[in-house]
């Protein structure tokens, strides 16, 4: 009985399975000893995970590796590293994990870990690495060459060294790394946690905190949260780089969000569709685009050129005055010893002063050489206003062009002058941004030397005629409008003018456009803070630069169609940790195969 018992207090076996795959081993015998994993070197396995992936290591060593006979004996084999990463795995099962989640959307591309060495946390780090370093060496190549541009124009000045620690590369090589590591952190985090939120287990919370549940569970919540990451922009000094990238990182985001609500017909509307029968999206108007930028944008950064010589593009201003020789004259051989000639800054901070003074007529010193003809504060000018013809009647023209009389005649010098010179330019510069098209000159060469021609003619000629109606427009003011009319606002005025010559470039001049309306934004913000029309914040271009993220990430999640071109939808799903992939793209090929099918 007690056997009968015991017996039945046995548990149920189940057969045995025998593997037919001849790669596993089989079970060792009773009397035999079992040998121990080859112990995997954690530091080593770490070192390669955040080194280089699986997949990376096979390409290098199908290309590069395996070509030299050295290296393919001396380097360590694509099964051998899979090992290694998988922490004794075989690379057959790592690469079925791998291949599993493709096709899945964009979700399982974020959450997949592709194989258990190669996880995500492992590949953010990784990026953030190559991202570090790769920065680090370009700051470092670009403050070289930056140097020894300095060292031959001031080879007299001594340079204080600056410590490496404290050095802008490092410390922009830093903040970038740290905004791409927390990013993806903070978004696989969010993702998870709204995933978890969103399961039927997570009801109670859910039922307890309406409000921050509705917040954590809404599908925009990991792209804003995630945009936090930008904070790590404030580990950069507080200089005009760090501005610069907040002020086109927030162009770029408000101009993808202007997209997707052209997209939803938020902005123009919708019409009913001929026959009645549906409602279309209004196209848009043929006259609207980014051009209708150029205008305002000239006209504030002529303002504040003329008047807050501080607050205005030094570089912008440059090009103009190089571009000016028509109205801003050289030394001339002649000058009398002792006499000092004025720049182009002096003669901007002179045409100040006279429109302050409600721009006083000139007296020819010519006519009348014992009367004073020009008032003390305009002393800079004097060399330019000694010689001018006596049928001059306005300071201005005085100072502008002070060997002719007309003014019509001077601007059609300029034309004359600048255009052939700014035609070499622009040829120059559009012909090295097309080398990398070298392919599309064997094959088009007539096409592409057509598309050279005409881009080079449009903006050469917008360039031109933009610059000569800056300059010409002070002389119509003073020949039209009274002396107290508008006196500070005229070069505003002309810089709207001169901006409408943006019409002839409106099709492919859309990227001077933004930047000419970038750098307006930069200088009024400036002369805002100069004239206190508001506060300076500190670290304010941190939290532009987080709100660009944050529309960005928005507006990716909404509809990645809204981001127009497909190299910045890859670089959105590869900051987040999902491939660099055109997710956008995809899902459009799966909508038409659904409904093929």
């Amino acid at each position: 009985m007690a056997s009968e018992a015991g017996s039945s207090r046995l548990p149920a076996l189940t057969p045995l399975d025998i593997p037919s795959q001849p790669d596993i081993v089989s079970r060792p015998r009773a009397n035999s000893k079992s040998k121990p994993k080859s112990a995997v070197d954690p530091v080593l396995r770490n070192a390669l995970r955040y080194t280089i992936s699986a997949r990376e290591y096979e390409t290098l060593h199908k290309y590069v590796l395996s070509r030299s006979r050295l290296l393919r004996k001396r380097m360590p084999s694509v099964n051998t590293v899979e090992r290694y990463m998988d922490g004794g795995n075989t690379r057959r099962g790592s690469i079925s994990d791998r291949d599993s989640g493709k096709g899945k959307g964009k979700e399982k591309a974020t959450d997949g870990n592709g194989s258990r060495g190669d996880t995500y946390n492992a590949r953010a780090i990784r990026d953030a690495l190559r991202v570090f370093i790769a920065t680090g060496l370009g700051m470092r190549a670009y403050e070289t060459v930056l140097a020894r541009l300095k060292a031959q124009k001031e080879a007299s000045v001594p340079q204080k060294k600056q410590p490496f620690y404290k050095s802008s590369g490092l410390r922009l090589s830093l903040s970038l790394s740290t905004i791409l590591l927390l990013y993806r952190l903070l978004f696989r985090f969010l993702s998870r946690l709204r995933a978890h939120l969103l399961d039927q287990s997570a009801a109670p919370f859910r039922n307890r905190n309406p409000r921050t549940s509705q917040a954590l569970t809404s599908p925009y919540a990991p792209a804003v949260g995630a945009s936090l990451a930008g904070l790590a922009l404030g580990i950069y000094p507080s200089q005009q780089l760090r501005v610069t990238v907040a002020i086109a990182a927030i162009f770029r985001a408000l101009e993808f969000g202007w997209n997707l609500c052209e997209d939803e017909g938020l902005i123009w509307g919708w019409k009913a569709r001929a026959g009645g029968k549906g409602m279309v999206k209004r196209e848009r108007p043929w006259w609207w685009g980014s051009w209708m930028l150029q205008p305002f944008a000239f006209g504030q950064i002529l303002h504040a050129t003329v008047f807050d010589r501080e607050s205005s593009p030094v570089t912008f201003a440059d090009f103009v005055w190089k571009s000016s020789s028509t109205y801003l004259h050289g030394v001339p051989k002649d000058l009398p010893a002792g006499m000092k000639w004025p720049n182009a800054w002096e003669i901007a901070d002179n045409l100040a002063r006279m429109a302050k003074l409600n721009w006083p007529p000139f007296v020819s010193p010519t006519l009348f050489p014992d009367q004073e003809t020009l008032p003390s504060s305009l002393s800079a000018v004097a060399p330019l206003t000694s010689r001018a013809h006596p049928l001059i009647t306005s300071l201005s023209c005085a100072t502008l062009h002070p060997s002719d009389p007309s003014c019509l005649r001077t601007y059609l010098t300029f034309w004359v002058r600048s255009f052939p010179r700014m035609g070499r330019f622009f040829l120059l510069f559009y012909s090295v941004l097309m080398l990398p098209r070298y392919k599309l000159l064997y094959n088009s060469p007539l096409y592409l030397l057509n598309r050279l021609l005409s881009r080079v003619l449009r903006m050469s000629t917008f360039a031109t005629g933009a610059i000569s109606t800056a300059w010409a427009s002070i002389c119509f003011f003073q020949t039209w409008f009274p002396r107290t009319f508008l006196p500070t606002q005229r070069f505003f005025l002309g810089g709207f003018l001169a901006g409408l010559w943006a019409w002839i470039d409106r099709k492919e001049g859309r990227s001077v456009f933004l930047y000419s309306a970038r750098t307006s934004v930069d200088s009024l913000w400036k002369v805002g803070v100069k004239r206190r029309w508001w506060r300076a914040m500190k670290g304010g271009d941190v939290w532009v630069f987080v709100l660009a993220l944050a529309i960005t990430g928005a507006v990716y999640e909404r509809d990645a169609k809204a981001l127009r071109e497909s190299h910045v939808r890859k670089g959105v799903s590869w900051v987040r940790g999902a491939g660099f992939r055109d997710w956008g793209l995809e899902e459009d090929e799966e909508e038409d195969g659904v409904k093929e099918e």
